[in-house]
């Protein structure tokens, strides 16, 4: 029998999910952008349309994987920080960044500033914890004590 609280430990094993569902919308917002730019002969938020797919997208997804396949490292507070840090800058970055591009308008330097800073710290975290998280596999022995090396070594 499935308890709540089985259920709530069940979904607290899979870090990773939150990240690709969060990969999958900035996905979905950088191919809308990409069909409204072409549609449109208008490419002046290319610089944008690349941030969302690259920092959106691809790093949000592969960080997801990367935390589905080593939950160890998804559970951890540098897992947290990266999430916040990123999740939090993005958005900030991006509208920035757009607001800049269309208006010329420089007031609004410091918060694109400020969170260009945050997502490099964000990618700080991560780094950080897949060298301190992430290990490689032990080697394996035989039954005669033979040791097996993985694949490729």
């Amino acid at each position: 029998m499935r308890t709540e609280h089985s259920a709530r430990q069940q979904k607290t094993v899979q870090p990773g999910i939150v990240w690709l569902k969060l990969a999958v919308s900035y996905l979905v917002i950088g191919v809308a952008m990409g069909i409204a730019m072409g549609a449109s002969h208008d490419f002046t938020l290319r610089p944008v349309h690349a941030h969302v797919n690259l920092l959106g997208w691809t790093t949000l997804a592969l960080s997801g994987i990367i935390y589905t396949v080593f939950p160890q490292a998804g559970s951890t507070k540098l897992a947290r920080v990266h999430f916040w840090l990123l999740n939090g800058a993005l958005p900030v970055m991006m509208g920035s960044l757009a607001y800049i591009l269309l208006t010329s308008d420089m007031q609004i330097l410091p918060a694109l500033v400020i969170s260009e800073i945050a997502a490099a710290v964000s990618i700080l975290a991560l780094t950080a914890n897949i060298f301190l998280n992430l290990e490689a596999k032990k080697e394996e022995k035989t039954g005669n004590g033979a040791q097996l090396k993985p694949a490729g070594f």
